[in-house]
C-alpha cells in the first residue's frame, strides 16, 4: 500500500512527508487522494492554525496526522513517503457535533467539558486535534472562547501541546504575530471560470502564491494581512 516505515523517537518532532489518510486514499480511486506534509514540534511549530472552506480537506488532514501518530507508536508501517514521530503521551480530538440532552448536555456543553478536559489534561508531549471550537455559541463568545484556549495551549507552561487548530474564525490567524510557537495554514483553492476549485492541500500562508480568500471570493496575495 504504499506504506513507509517511520522513525520514532523521544525528539518531540511530528514531520511526516506526503502523508495520507488511511481509510480515505482506500475509497477514493487509485492515486487521487491529496497528499500533504505536517511538520510540529516543542518549540516555533507547536500549533497551526488551519483556515479554510468547508468540505476542503482541514478534518481529513488533521485526523490523518493522528492516525499516523498512533500507527508509528503501536509499530506499524504508515501511509507516508516519510515519518518522523516523536513519541506522544496522549492524543486528544475534540471534533464534531454532538449532544447528550437525556443527561441535559447541549452540544456547546458537551464541547466545553470536551474542551476542560484536553485543557487539563494535555502536557507538551501531547498532540491536540481541534476541530471548530466555540461554533455552537454566538459569533463573538465563540471567537472568544477559541482564543483564549488557542493561547493557553501555546503557552509552555501552561500546556504547550502540540496542536491543529482548524477554525473559521479567521481572526485567530492574526495570533502568529503575537504568540511564539504559532504559524497559520490554509487550504489551497483555484479559480476556475465560475467555480472555485479545492486543491486539498495545505499550504504555509506566508507562501507569495496568488489564493483565493476563501469567506468572500476576493482573490488575494496569501502575504497579505488576510
Amino acid at each position: 500500500m504504499n506504506y513507509t516505515m517511520p522513525i520514532v523517537d523521544n525528539s518531540g518532532v511530528i514531520d511526516i512527508k506526503d502523508g495520507r489518510h488511511p481509510v480515505i486514499e482506500k475509497i477514493l480511486p487509485s492515486g487521487s487522494f491529496v497528499e500533504n506534509d505536517t511538520y510540529l514540534d516543542r518549540n516555533d511549530n507547536r500549533l497551526a492554525i488551519i483556515t479554510g472552506p468547508n468540505m476542503a480537506g482541514k478534518s481529513t488532514f488533521m485526523r490523518q496526522v493522528a492516525l499516523i501518530t498512533l500507527m508509528a507508536q503501536i509499530g506499524s508501517f504508515v501511509p507516508a513517503s516519510y515519518a518522523k514521530i516523536g513519541v506522544v503521551d496522549k492524543i486528544f480530538t475534540r471534533v464534531g457535533a454532538s449532544d447528550d440532552l437525556s443527561m441535559g448536555q447541549s452540544t456547546f456543553m458537551v464541547e466545553m467539558m470536551e474542551v476542560a478536559t484536553i485543557l487539563k489534561e494535555a502536557t507538551a508531549n501531547s498532540l491536540v486535534i481541534l476541530d471548530e471550537i466555540g461554533r455552537g455559541t454566538s459569533t463573538y463568545d465563540g471567537l472568544s472562547i477559541a482564543w483564549a484556549v488557542a493561547e493557553y495551549i501555546c503557552d509552555k507552561e501552561k500546556c504547550g501541546a502540540k496542536t491543529l487548530f482548524a477554525t473559521h474564525y479567521h481572526e485567530l490567524t492574526s495570533l502568529e504575530e503575537k504568540l511564539e510557537g504559532v504559524k497559520n495554514y490554509s487550504i489551497a483553492v483555484r479559480e476556475k471560470g465560475e467555480d472555485i476549485i479545492f486543491l486539498r492541500k495545505i499550504v504555509n500562508r506566508g507562501n507569495r502564491r496568488k489564493l483565493w480568500c476563501t469567506c468572500c471570493k476576493i482573490s488575494r496575495s496569501s502575504s497579505s494581512s488576510y
